[in-house]
């Protein structure tokens, strides 16, 4: 139709996608970066940045409870919960639904980002951003993992691509930094890609996080808007990944998880990777 606007995403050389925007909400260059907020007949708001799909109303629910509760749950008794990136609040609502923690410092580069979803993305983050116990604190992820004295349970990395703002949330001393914050027995998962598309950024980043923590490993989720097969998060730290069946089950109902993706099932599944992966994880 004559007129209307295609929003591509530019993260790959040889491939890309576009989405129709029926309506562009919000469009601007921060101080950081070029930030897009569309709405799509298929995927409702479409959060761009850099040109690159961030985050879709249609199923951030699929990354987010796969990002949050599957450490976790792995976990079993967080109180600290650190989120390194994540200014949508996505990721914060769904920790924050976990009865036990005790307070969620996200660190977000970007307060524009923040305050941008704090308007555009309301239903998905309201109850975060309206809970006593989300602490938002605006600095590079990497000076804070870096510089604070704080210790936390469990530690999100819920990053952009390796690529600009987000390249140095996949480095080796980046994570060394996050193995100095954790407290024993802690958890870090970590955004780890699209290894079908992104072999080499898959294998750069786990292989970082397997330099730092020994046994670490990935798991794999399906989220229609990351498209090109299976995405996958990084999962290290002391905790088994997959607990039992029953202790799965059983701490999945103490949280009361309202969940729409995640169960006890899927979390133990998700660890099981196709051939392809696992090779791609070993070689890293």
């Amino acid at each position: 139709m004559s007129g209307q606007r295609w929003f591509e995403e530019t993260l790959h050389d040889d491939v890309r996608v576009a989405f129709r925007a029926e309506a562009v909400l919000h469009e601007e260059k921060s101080a950081h970066q070029h930030m897009a907020l569309i709405r799509n007949p298929t995927f409702g708001e479409v959060l761009l940045l850099d040109e690159v799909t961030q985050v879709t109303a249609r199923d951030e629910f699929i990354y987010h409870e796969m990002l949050a509760h599957v450490p976790l749950v792995a976990h079993g008794g967080a109180r600290e919960v650190l989120i390194c990136g994540g200014g949508d609040g996505g990721l914060a609502e769904e920790v924050l639904k976990h009865p036990g923690v005790e307070r969620v410092t996200l660190v977000e580069l970007d307060r524009a980002v923040v305050d941008f979803a704090e308007t555009h993305f309301a239903a998905m983050n309201r109850a975060a951003f309206a809970d006593p116990r989300l602490d938002v604190v605006v600095a590079d992820a990497r000076t804070f993992a870096a510089e604070t004295e704080r210790r936390f349970d469990v530690v999100l990395v819920d990053s952009t691509d390796p690529i600009g703002p987000g390249a140095v949330l996949f480095t080796a001393e980046f994570y060394r930094d996050l193995a100095r914050v954790l407290n024993p027995g802690g958890v870090v998962a970590t955004q780890n890609g699209v290894p079908f598309l992104q072999p080499s950024e898959f294998k750069m980043g786990l292989g970082n996080l397997k330099r730092v923590f020994e046994g670490a490993t990935c798991y794999v989720i399906a989220v229609p808007t990351y498209f090109g097969g299976h995405m996958t998060l990084g999962f290290a730290g002391t905790p088994t990944p997959r607990p039992d069946p029953a202790t799965l089950e059983r701490r999945f109902a103490a949280a009361d998880l309202a969940t729409r993706y995640y169960t006890p099932e899927v979390h133990h599944a998700a660890f099981a990777l196709p051939r392809f992966i696992r090779d791609l994880r070993d070689e890293a």
